[in-house]
């Protein structure tokens, strides 16, 4: 059991007892705590994260899988409720195991095991693997990004400075089992869920540049990550 300091937001793993804490997160924007279970168990693990005492804690269910080859379930903050998330495993949690990440427009400052790149604005194919992290400065005018997966509830997250979106293609069920939000985060606000329209494999989303970096990460397993794609283009 140990208390690690997270305030980079690096890529971690946790066990039972032990506590992630970051005291460095920044008002104005919007972060994902990204939780996979590495237990090697087909078994949910209950993490609890904590934002403080103006806010009761939540409890996100990660889902079990065999082989960590499970989805992440998303725990949502605010950095204008918090600059502090505690993130934990209760001790009686025998064998447990997270691998964690925080995910945000500056987070993780350290991306030491994260596969951090320039996302191209040129029309071409990019693998979208388990651990990557795309970022880009979209030049003021449009574009298109396109998202394609052949894998069931493939899921990826878009961030700006104070939203995301999270993409799910091929959806199934409630994604509310493994979105999570904290404090004052609410959907429609401070996300929003974004689905296929037609054809399930592929999401395609127009946007327009402001002079602000944008993120995305993928929240999916490295098996159900086979032969995805994120694809930009200026239009």
């Amino acid at each position: 059991m140990s208390t690690i300091t997270w305030n980079d937001g690096r890529s971690i793993q946790l066990t039972g007892g032990d506590t992630a804490q970051c005291e460095n997160l920044k008002a104005g924007q919007l972060y994902a705590v990204f939780l996979y279970n590495a237990s090697g168990e087909d078994q949910k693990i209950p993490v609890s994260v904590n934002i403080g005492n103006g806010h009761p804690p939540k409890t996100v269910n990660v889902p079990g899988t065999t082989g960590n080859n499970g989805l992440a379930a998303l725990a949502l903050i605010s950095g204008n409720d918090t600059q502090t998330a505690n993130v934990s495993i209760v001790s009686h949690q025998s064998g447990a195991k997270i691998d964690a990440w925080i995910g945000s427009v500056g987070m993780p400052t350290n991306t030491s095991g994260i596969e951090n790149m320039q996302l191209p604005f040129n029309g071409e194919l990019q693998q979208f693997n388990k651990r990557a992290r795309y970022y880009a400065v979209p030049e003021s005018r449009w574009y298109q990004l396109t998202l394609n997966s052949p894998q069931t509830q493939f899921i990826s997250v878009q961030f700006s400075e104070n939203h995301a979106k999270v993409f799910i293609n091929n959806p199934v069920g409630d994604p509310s089992n493994i979105i999570v939000p904290t404090g004052t985060v609410a959907e429609g606000s401070s996300y929003e869920v974004v689905k296929p329209q037609g054809q399930p494999q592929t999401i395609t989303y127009q946007g327009q540049g402001n002079g602000q970096q944008k993120v995305w990460m993928n929240a999916d397993s490295q098996q159900n990550s086979s032969d995805s794609t994120i694809v930009a283009q200026y239009i």
